[in-house]
């Protein structure tokens, strides 16, 4: 019969922990409402690809900043957003769906217009 050593039992321990927490902090559709939803306003920080999802800041008219969440990295950067692409200040204009939480200025964004352009991030949505 195989003997877990503790050491390997501290590995695995490690390792379901920070897939859980990996797993957690992924941004699933289910905490956004499901009613479209469009947010406008000028872009108060930049694009970045970082982390599990892209994302954008944006301050809406009534002065209120909006987390702008899009697709994963690699299918934002597919559909043609990149790191630096839109400066700040500029209007952008945010279609999706809105936070069920209203307390949380989050919009899932499935597409994003810029300058004439729509980058199109869940295009199968």
């Amino acid at each position: 019969m195989y003997e877990l050593r503790p050491s390997r039992l501290a590995f695995i321990t490690a390792l379901v922990v920070a897939l859980s927490a990996a797993l957690s902090a992924h941004h699933g559709w289910s905490g956004y409402g499901d009613a479209d939803f469009q947010i406008s306003g000028t872009v108060s920080t930049p694009v970045s690809l970082s982390g599990p999802h892209a994302s954008l800041k944006i301050r809406a008219a009534d002065g209120q900043i909006w987390n702008v969440l899009l697709a994963p990295p690699p299918r934002t950067e597919a559909a043609g957003l990149k790191t630096g692409m839109i400066p700040l200040g500029a209007q952008v204009t945010a279609f999706g769906h809105r936070h069920r939480d209203a307390k949380t200025f989050e919009i899932k964004t499935e597409k994003l217009s810029w300058n004439g352009r729509t980058f199109n991030v869940y295009p199968n949505r």
